[in-house]
């Protein structure tokens, strides 16, 4: 006998015996046509008692976690040999939110790094389960590209190596500690969601050249596209769109105190660090500025803010098309920072607010083949490299000739992690590479979950994400070495990601 059966069964032998002793055949005549029609005057009863995931009260717990490396760790993210870091002007933090509706248990993590690779994470994830209980497809890990960190990433993500490094070891160790911190200052909360525009800090670094103008890439081969031109008396237009959206998750107490802010925006980074500075980059300053401007400093737990990055593998804070003025050294950080903190502050008293909210996570394996050199190009790197003495004829010829190497010795498929996130109607989903505006924007678009916004690098990196039509054009972003997977891998991606999201709608 069902629950809800038994149930009805039960009441209505009670509102009988309130009448003297039923009558057996009445008695069962009643139960049938109550139970046919699905009426029972305890239905109801049964449903309350028995609450979604809906209706439980929402409880949240944010910490951070210090990652800053030791200084002279090489700082990565541009050409040439990594410099050694000589002078921390800001800490590195993983950044950690947890929510649980009563069901379900989910944790959030941002990271002030600029690559760290997904064994790293696993590690993390695992150390973080095996101490709270939590399942590990239940923890999301990105980072969020500074150029001033040092990487966690292996040389070759394509190929981990069999031992971690003493930093990789570090990080991992660090983030479950933040897991658990968020735990523990697990309490009641609520929370919402919003978006606002900040249009004025994002611009498509790949820029179409005028006809005639010499595009080569580091095989010798042409190129239509060209990343960071310049000032470029041949620039003819944007090689693509940008996502200008704002979307952030705020969380506070039950009484209304501010305790987290997760926000996203699609801007690589911003730089312009002083010399061999360790920095979170522009990342950091927001969460300072929208702690300063919620007046949530001092609290107990504190309050925690981060900016996760969006889908920024083609988007900057550089507008070619009228240049950019030298400033001093985390000027133009501050105000970037400072305008994305006020932006969304003004959407701040405008929130509505819920108790509850139903919480979900999907994440799914999807294997993408690697990218193989041609015969020409593997041939033409062999050689170059025999060659030491002889000097590069097109752009970075060289280091592209020992990626094209690497990328012919890695294995010929990879598997990477995908997840999607529901907290109430905000959807979130995360993915493992450098990822181009375009497929954020149609993620957006075809999302069952309005807002919604993607974290890139997470659970893993693997480099750069361009569009089918994006490699079309060529450009940095499109070299083989730069990017490591097959073409198609974005449409493969996407596909998985809103099949998920159906799931959990």
């Amino acid at each position: 006998m069902s629950k809800s059966m038994y149930v009805r069964l039960s009441c209505l032998t009670a509102v009988q015996s309130q009448a003297g002793k039923p009558d057996a055949p009445c008695f069962l005549l009643r139960f049938v046509v109550l139970a046919w029609l699905g009426i029972g005057c305890a239905a109801g009863l049964s449903e309350a008692a028995s609450p979604s995931a809906e209706t439980k009260p929402l409880q949240a717990g944010v910490a951070v976690a210090n990652i800053t490396p030791w200084l002279g760790g090489g700082l990565v993210g541009n050409f040439g040999t990594p410099p050694p870091a000589e002078y921390v002007h800001d800490e590195l933090y993983a950044r950690c939110f947890l929510l649980d509706d009563g069901s379900t248990r989910i944790a959030l993590v941002v990271c002030d790094n600029i690559y760290i690779s997904r064994e790293v994470l696993d590690e993390a994830k695992r150390q973080a389960s095996e101490a709270t209980g939590l399942p590990i497809d239940r923890i999301l890990i990105s980072g969020t590209h500074t150029h001033s960190s040092v990487s966690a990433r292996w040389p070759n993500p394509l190929a981990p190596e069999k031992e971690f490094t003493e930093y990789q070891q570090f990080v991992a160790h660090r983030i479950a500690d933040g897991i658990r911190c968020a735990l523990y200052n697990l309490r009641p909360a609520r929370v919402a969601w919003g978006v606002v525009d900040l249009p004025d800090h994002v611009f498509n670094r790949r820029w179409l050249m005028k006809p005639g103008t010499e595009l080569l890439n580091p095989f010798g081969e042409p190129d239509r596209a060209k990343m960071n031109p310049g000032n470029s008396p041949n620039l003819l237009k944007p090689a693509g769109p940008v996502d200008p959206q704002i979307a952030f998750l705020a969380i506070e107490t039950a009484e209304g105190r501010p305790l987290g802010l997760l926000a996203n925006y699609s801007l690589h980074y911003v730089g312009g660090t002083g010399p061999k500075h360790i920095s979170a980059d522009y990342f950091g300053m927001f969460s300072d500025r929208i702690q300063q401007l919620l007046q949530a400093d001092r609290l107990d737990p504190p309050f925690v803010a981060a900016m996760s990055n969006g889908t920024s593998g083609n988007i900057n804070n550089v507008n070619f098309a009228v240049g950019r003025v030298r400033k001093q050294p985390y000027e133009q950080m501050r105000l970037v920072a400072d305008a994305c903190a006020e932006a969304v502050y003004r959407q701040y008293g405008k929130l509505t607010w819920q108790k509850s909210a139903p919480l979900g996570m999907r994440q799914r394996e999807l294997e993408l083949a690697v990218r193989k050199p041609t015969a020409e190009q593997l041939a033409r790197s062999k050689q170059l490299l025999a060659e030491p003495e002889r000097r590069d004829k097109f752009p970075h010829e060289r280091a592209y000739a020992a990626k094209a190497i690497q990328q012919q010795e890695s294995p010929d498929t990879v598997h990477i992690l995908l997840q999607a996130v529901r907290i109430g109607d905000l959807g979130i989903t995360a993915i493992p590479f450098e990822t181009f505006s375009e497929t954020g924007l149609e993620l957006k678009a075809r999302s069952p979950f309005k807002p919604t916004f993607t974290m890139e690098l997470a659970n893993g990196g693997y480099g750069y994400l361009p569009t089918p039509e994006q490699h079309e054009l060529g450009g940095y972003e499109t070299w083989l070495g730069t990017s490591k997977v097959e073409v198609q891998a974005s449409t493969k991606i996407v596909d998985a990601l809103l099949e998920m999201f159906s799931e959990l709608k």
